[in-house]
């Protein structure tokens, strides 16, 4: 699986840098991701068509979750629910693994 650079998530642009993601598996009925943020990278506040779950490989993430502050240390979890504003910034050196469901209708992170 070959990691691709990603400098946008649902067409806005990163804040602070690039990414990488590779796509882990897709199903008819979702698809699994593992993205990497280097410490200062962000994703401003954006909504999905689609349910994210993500799990916290290493690293810690704080963001936003409908307007609430939240953290994400290695090891733990959280649920980005379709239509829910929600942002994401790398503390430090981040990887992730992120569920998608149902299958988004377009692509929802990019070049």
């Amino acid at each position: 699986m070959t990691w691709t650079p990603v400098s946008t998530v649902e067409g806005l642009p990163l804040i602070g840098g690039q990414g990488r993601f590779r796509t882990l598996v897709t199903a008819e009925g979702g698809l699994a991701y593992e993205i990497s943020y280097p410490a200062g990278v962000a994703s401003p506040v954006h909504s999905h068509d689609h349910d994210s779950i993500v799990y916290l490989v290493s690293g810690s993430l704080r963001g936003t979750l409908d307007g609430r502050d939240v953290t994400l240390e290695a090891g733990g979890a959280i649920v980005h629910p379709r239509g829910v504003p929600h942002s994401v910034e790398a503390i430090v050196d981040s990887q992730w693994i992120e569920f998608k469901t149902p299958l988004p209708a377009r692509p929802p992170i990019a070049q």
